[in-house]
């Protein structure tokens, strides 16, 4: 069972490591967000305990948050405060659990298996840290794009849009869906917002209709479909390319 530790002070990294692994744990520790995201992408953790406030960017929350974007590896998170919004802002951002510092390793140690009984009685599920379709890679630990084995930028709406799509491939993702996940719930109505920014999504990935070379399709009035550009030609219901 191995157990991923994140948290920028050695000291707490140290007393993790040594009462987890006294627990019969494999315990690996990350001092930042960016070790933590490569860590989870590399080595593949049972459960991450995961500190709030990391030094740096990016911090816990936002660390919990990308890793939701592909991970479904159970994540408790820690933190020296415990008011209400706190553990809130926790639990929106997809952690499974939160604990409060300073806490014993008993309590530490009963959450980790409880988070892990409720996993266990789900689908299991393997990570992604990259998704390939055709010419183009979507590295999903370090948002980062290529097409060709070419980095291209994306602005964050931009990347948001194509890695929401991208994760779905063949399912319709609608208007507002699209906007709940990516504006949020309040720019359910704002659908220019997507034509907009798909447009862009596909120049920069360099779509060719007349070649067959499309990753986004349209679903006229409905949204939009992330689909492999070697198969658009057999795909049953598409739709075409036009923008809605």
């Amino acid at each position: 069972m191995l157990v991923l530790v994140v948290d920028d002070e050695p000291q707490i990294r140290k007393l993790l490591h040594t009462g987890l692994s006294g627990y019969g744990y494999q315990v690996i520790t990350a001092a930042n967000g960016q070790e933590a995201l490569t860590a989870v992408a590399q080595r593949q953790p049972n459960v991450v305990i995961l500190d709030i406030a990391l030094g740096g960017e990016p911090d816990g929350l936002a660390v919990c948050r990308r890793l939701r974007e592909w991970s479904q590896v159970p994540i408790i998170m820690l933190s020296v405060r415990s008011g209400e919004s706190t553990k809130v802002a926790a639990l929106d951002a997809g952690a499974d659990d939160y604990l409060t510092k300073p806490f014993g390793m008993e309590e530490l140690r009963a959450r980790i298996q409880a988070v892990l009984r409720r996993t266990a009685m789900e689908p299991a599920s393997s990570p992604t840290a990259v998704i390939r379709s055709g010419a183009l890679a979507i590295d999903l630990t370090n948002r980062r794009v290529t097409v060709n084995g070419e980095e291209v930028h994306f602005t964050p709406f931009e990347y948001d849009i194509l890695r929401l799509l991208a994760a779905h491939p063949g399912q319709i993702m609608t208007h507002q869906t699209i906007l709940a996940q990516v504006w949020g719930s309040d720019y359910r109505d704002m659908t220019h917002y997507i034509r907009i920014y798909v447009n862009q999504i596909r120049k920069k990935l360099g779509e060719n209709p007349s070649a067959n070379l499309r990753y986004i399709l349209t679903e006229p009035g409905v949204g939009y479909r992330f689909v492999d550009p070697e198969y658009v030609d057999h795909d049953p219901i598409d739709r075409g390319r036009g923008d809605d």
